[in-house]
């Protein structure tokens, strides 16, 4: 366990053993797993992944996912979107989900609907230290932790210290307002001013993000694009992970990655502040582990305590990045037997 983390008032750990749903509902793909529960540890019995624009609703996919199998005990989904009395609209998909309509096609289980960065937080109880990569060892001091999660969308959440234990909460402070530094920074933002209208750090430290960075470099910057590369993106449904993939070799996919790794030690900076973040912030979602090679420690600790009178602060916190892909199913699965409710 890296964080203790809060257990609900009538939680299932000392109940018989259950099967349980976990799923982490992503505006690109949805990860659905069923977890047999014992009382104390989660085995796995079976995983899925699906493209989640292929579907019209989770019911549908549910479905699909549990035919032949015995419905579950307990189903806890992690969504990317704002969760408000059990209702949410995907933010990234044209999807609505209702935890009281998917509870009453399965006999009416209890079903958890969270912001899928709290799932992501609550599978911090279950993670081990080989599951998590050292940006900044820091000091340390006792306090609250922030989560932020570049993946489709960017993610970012708390958990409060009581003393105890640790509190996730939701937050959708990917939408705030991205704030330029420097004159190219200035140049980026009119960019996306005229591109967006309101521009959020989510139009920059996701995947979309990359190629927007990407695109800027081409179109204002007026960086090199090889021909090759220019063909192989329209033959390509991933462009940034094509972008990602050549950083090594193409000074414009290089200097995009430089682009998206220095925002993030910005707002990764911004969101310490804004919870008072003094045991540490941890960077998940799945773009970072596949790209830690383009990480340079220095370069991103300097942009991350460049904060005027805070940097004293900055300077103990702790940052590290999640490694492991099933955090926030884990979360999931750990807040169905463990609800706030």
């Amino acid at each position: 366990m890296l964080i203790p983390i809060r257990t609900g008032k009538n939680n299932w750990s000392a109940q018989q053993p259950c099967i349980l749903l976990a799923g982490d509902i992503g505006g690109t793909k949805t990860n659905l797993a069923s977890y047999k529960y014992d009382g104390k540890t989660f085995s796995l019995l079976k995983e899925n992944k699906y493209r989640t624009k292929n579907y019209d609703d989770l019911g549908k996919m549910i479905s699909d996912f549990l035919a032949g199998s015995k419905t579950p005990d307990r189903m806890c989904f992690g969504v990317a979107g704002p969760v408000l009395n059990g209702k949410v609209q995907i933010t990234n998909v044209p999807w609505g989900i209702d935890s009281k309509q998917i509870s009453g096609l399965y006999n009416n289980i209890p079903v958890h609907l969270i912001n899928d960065l709290e799932t992501t937080a609550y599978g911090l109880a279950v993670l081990e230290e080989k599951d998590i990569h050292i940006v900044h060892k820091g000091k340390h001091t006792p306090g609250n932790w922030g989560i932020i999660a570049p993946g489709t969308g960017l993610g970012e959440a708390g958990l409060y210290w009581d003393g105890k234990t640790a509190h996730p909460f939701p937050t959708e402070g990917g939408h705030c307002d991205f704030a330029p530094r420097t004159d190219p920074d200035i140049d980026m933002f009119i960019y996306l001013k005229k591109k967006f209208g309101h521009v959020s750090w989510e139009r920059l430290l996701s995947g979309p993000g990359i190629f927007t960075i990407y695109e800027f470099l081409r179109d204002v910057k007026e960086m090199d694009v090889p021909a090759w590369l220019t063909d192989k993106m329209l033959a390509h449904d991933d462009a940034s992970a094509l972008i990602s993939e050549n950083a090594d070799d193409v000074p414009i996919c290089t200097e995009t990655m430089n682009l998206f790794m220095r925002y993030l030690a910005i707002e990764a900076a911004n969101l310490a502040l804004k919870v008072k973040a003094t045991a540490g912030i941890f960077i998940g979602g799945g773009i970072m582990p596949k790209n830690l090679k383009y990480l340079d420690t220095h370069t991103f600790t300097r942009w991350f305590h460049d904060f005027g009178r805070m940097r004293h602060l900055l300077e103990d916190i702790p940052v590290k990045i999640i490694l492991n892909d099933k955090t926030a199913l884990l979360g999931a699965a750990w807040y169905a037997v463990n609800p706030i409710e």
